[in-house]
């Protein structure tokens, strides 16, 4: 190893004999071996590795040829430590109260020490505190394993749709849900819709409130007014798709399938019913409020929907026209 002018070249070599070095101290390393190949050219050494002359030049005043763990980071402890301001009767104090209410920090745990008549603010009250756990005098307090989650009611019948479930004719899945309706300040009526998913046949009827027997009568309107049988139907977890409901169903062999929580996009059909309804009907017509008047409209409204006006998703055919298409179809595959 050649020694000139005092510095030693090629120590990376050094390095290697037996001195440990971290990442960041071997790339300092090479930006002095660089700067001593290239005849102590600081600015080509910046240029080459992107780095500022200020920090270049910090670390070529610690480097050491003989001594490479001077490349190494320095501690960034502070020489003088913050020492505690406060005194043994109110850690005490802090101790007592955390232990006597685990679950409060600073905020609520300063102003009781203030009711004592001690002097403290909130950052003080957090510095012990920390300080406390620091040394392990504070523990968190274990967390019992207690479900607080809001009960589940049981189903008896209605199910999740199973994935195997296959979706090919009309009355295979018909979607239904709920829609509050409010024409007047504190004037609520519940709208009810069901959608067929594939003729996208609506049924449409409006009650006073959404009750299991409410349910109950539009299931009765529905299985009438759709022109094929149903044989299953999907609803949310509504209280009023519950009880009677859900007896009728049964009683009736449809199969009823509730969705998870919290997954509204899983009925997206008559989701989207919903909004066609409110802005084709609701918004554009001036409504009676009692209820007969105002099914009577709505029925003229739904006989509209499925009979006059063209839908995108069926290829801008009305419900009515897909079914006896699809009915033709079916016939001529039969035969």
């Amino acid at each position: 190893m050649r020694i000139i002018n005092g510095t030693v070249r090629g120590s990376r070599r050094l390095a290697r004999i037996g001195v440990e070095l971290s990442r960041g101290a071997r790339v300092r390393l090479q930006w002095m071996d660089y700067y001593q190949a290239h005849n102590h050219n600081a600015a080509l050494a910046c240029r080459r590795f992107g780095i500022s002359r200020q920090t270049f030049y910090r670390w070529k005043r610690r480097y050491g040829p003989h001594h490479l763990a001077t490349l190494e980071d320095r501690s960034h402890r502070p020489k003088r430590l913050r020492q505690p301001t406060w005194n043994r009767e109110l850690e005490l104090a802090v101790v007592h109260l955390r232990e006597q209410w685990p679950r409060w920090g600073k905020d609520k745990l300063a102003p009781l020490l203030r009711t004592q008549g001690r002097e403290v603010s909130t950052s003080m009250v957090g510095r012990i505190l920390k300080r406390l756990k620091a040394r392990g005098v504070l523990r968190e307090p274990p967390r019992l394993r207690v479900s607080t989650r809001k009960r589940l009611w049981l189903r008896p019948y209605a199910v999740r749709k199973p994935k195997e479930y296959q979706v090919q004719a009309p009355g295979d899945l018909v979607q239904v849900d709920t829609l509050d309706v409010r024409p007047l300040p504190g004037v609520v009526f519940k709208h009810f819709t069901a959608r067929d998913v594939v003729s996208r046949w609506d049924v449409l009827e409006v009650h006073t409130r959404a009750t299991a027997n409410t349910a109950v009568a539009f299931l009765d309107a529905l299985q009438a007014r759709m022109p094929f049988p149903v044989r299953a139907i999907q609803v949310d977890g509504g209280s009023e798709f519950h009880a009677a409901f859900e007896t009728e169903c049964q009683e009736r062999g449809i199969r009823l399938f509730v969705l998870p929580p919290r997954s509204p996009k899983l009925n997206g059909c008559v989701e989207r019913a919903q909004r066609t309804h409110t802005e084709e009907f609701y918004e554009l017509n001036d409504f009676p409020l009692q209820m007969p008047a105002l099914n009577q409209q709505l029925l003229a409204w739904e006989r509209t929907y499925n009979t006059v006006r063209p839908h995108q998703a069926l290829g801008y055919l009305t419900p009515q026209q897909f079914l006896t298409q699809w009915q033709l179809q079916r016939r001529e595959q039969l035969s």
